[in-house]
């Protein structure tokens, strides 16, 4: 079974840094492959960030140009830098994977089917 774990979450003060993380422990054949997305307290989970099987990224526009998303070049560890942080930009973070390559790239969390625990960021 594969198994993701996010970390590097924390509290920071707007304009602040973040880098989180997420560890892939397993197999998953959408291993490179995988996404960021985000969920506010009284909010639904949204997408913010994606890389596909070549590498290309895309972005919420609420975090474009702020955020980055990466991965090791081995594919073992998802990464999500996060500047210019924003009150805004508080929720909890999890990472995803989707089930196969066919659902590279989509936006909504039901079209992933591997998830980590998710990791708090607070924004002030």
């Amino acid at each position: 079974h594969v198994q993701l774990v996010e970390s590097g979450g924390g509290a920071v003060q707007a304009g602040g840094s973040l880098r989180l993380s997420c560890a892939t422990l397993g197999y998953t054949s959408s291993r490179y492959c995988m996404a960021w997305f985000r969920q506010a307290l009284g909010k639904e989970r949204e997408g913010v960030a994606t890389i596909d099987l070549n590498g290309s990224t895309s972005y919420a526009d609420s975090v474009k140009g702020r955020f980055t998303i990466s991965k090791d070049n081995a594919g073992k560890t998802l990464y999500l830098q996060m500047n210019s942080l924003k009150p805004e930009d508080t929720a909890i973070y999890y990472c995803a994977a989707p089930q196969t390559i066919l659902n590279c790239g989509r936006w909504l969390p039901s079209d992933y089917a591997y998830w980590g625990q998710g990791t708090q960021v607070t924004v002030s």
